[in-house]
Formats: C-alpha cells, structure tokens, sequence
C-alpha cells in the first residue's frame, strides 16, 4: 500500500495590509493563539538571519478525531511574497504561501502538496478522501477565520479609560 497524495489550493482574501499578514503568517510560534486548529507550533532549529532553513514542530487538531504533526523547513523566504516549506512526518511534501496586494488587502494562497505516512490514513484513503479534504478545509477555514480576528484585533486602538467625573 503506497502513501496517498493530496494537493490543496486555500485562498484566504483579507482586509490587512500585505506586511501585518505576512508577519501573522510568519510568526508560526503564535499561531496556536488565533488559530484553533493548531494544537502546538514550535521551532525546533533557528535557520539563518532571513530564517531559511528553520526547522518548526507543528501538530494541528482537526474536525476529525485525530491529529496530525509534521516537522516543516523553511526552503524559501521572500518577504513579504513568498514562504516555502518542507514538511516530514505524519504528512510529507511542500507547503507554499503567496501575498499579493490587492486594493486594501491581501490575497494569500497556500499550496500544500503532500502524502500521508500514517498507515491508517493510507489504507482508508480509497474511502476516506473525501473526508480527509473536507478536514483540510475546515481546518484552514478556521485559520482564516482566526487570523481576521487576530489583525482585527491589532488594528484597533488601545481602549483609553475616562476618568469618572
């Protein structure tokens, strides 16, 4: 039994700047604050001064009853365009994020092409893909739904008291 592949496009559509996304997105340690699929994220080795080959332990919780981690390297870094990465583990392949501008926000894509290594996702894959596409889906839209909160939050003022008077 081979592994199964899977090759997902996300597009999230934002009202943020390019460089605030950018910064959510690289900042991977915080994400378990605003992402709710993500059950930890930790960098395991620093890469060099731009972050190429920094190394991060990342397990997501899903809509369905598992998890799943996976270590991911950074292969490529252009800011604030492009971050490429190479996943082993639970989940093998690339992921690859693209900001573009647009009018006042930013479109990001994300690319995750990758092969399952878990002996039960690959046998149940000939019955189970569509499910396992579907918990992608949630998992990302609840990372989209998180990071709007998450830039809406830092784009308001700091809340100012009154004095009573």
């Amino acid at each position: 039994m081979g592994m199964a592949v899977y090759s997902f496009v996300t597009t999230w559509q934002l009202d943020a700047p390019m460089e605030q996304v950018w910064q959510a997105i690289v900042e991977y340690r915080t994400w378990p604050r605003w992402w709710p699929a993500i059950a930890e994220s930790k960098r395991i080795a620093a890469g060099d001064a731009s972050g190429l080959g920094e190394i991060a332990d990342i397990t997501f919780r899903t809509r369905l009853p598992y998890r799943v981690r996976f270590m991911i390297t950074t292969t490529h870094i252009a800011p604030p365009h492009e971050l490429d990465g190479r996943a082993v583990g639970e989940l093998e392949g690339t992921g690859r994020w693209r900001l573009t501008a647009q009018d006042r926000g930013t479109l990001v894509r994300y690319y995750w092409d990758v092969r399952t290594t878990r002996r039960w996702m690959n046998v149940l894959a000939p019955v189970a893909r569509r499910a396992f596409a579907w918990n992608h889906d949630q998992v990302m839209r609840s990372g989209e739904a998180g990071l709007r909160r998450h830039l809406a939050a830092r784009a308001r003022p700091p809340c100012t008291a009154e004095p009573a008077g």
